[in-house]
């Protein structure tokens, strides 16, 4: 058995607890994926655009309007 598949066979033995502990402490020691500053940035303006939807300042589209939206695109 190799020192990976011994680890992995450790790990599952551990509680549900300490696994997440344990992912949550691996993938943090992972840098972020390329795309990670994307990702940001959508998130970002998909809070600002949830916050105008919110105080009223733009209002959502009805469904059939979106749907004439999307079938008028190529």
């Amino acid at each position: 058995m190799s020192t990976l598949q011994e680890i992995e066979a450790a790990a599952l033995r551990l509680s549900e607890r300490d696994r997440l502990r344990l992912a949550d402490y691996i993938l943090g020691s992972l840098p972020p994926p390329p795309d990670a500053a994307a990702s940001t940035e959508i998130l970002v303006e998909a809070a600002r655009r949830d916050a105008e939807l919110e105080s009223g300042q733009e209002h959502p589209l009805t469904e059939s309007t979106f749907w004439a939206g999307v079938r008028r695109r190529p």
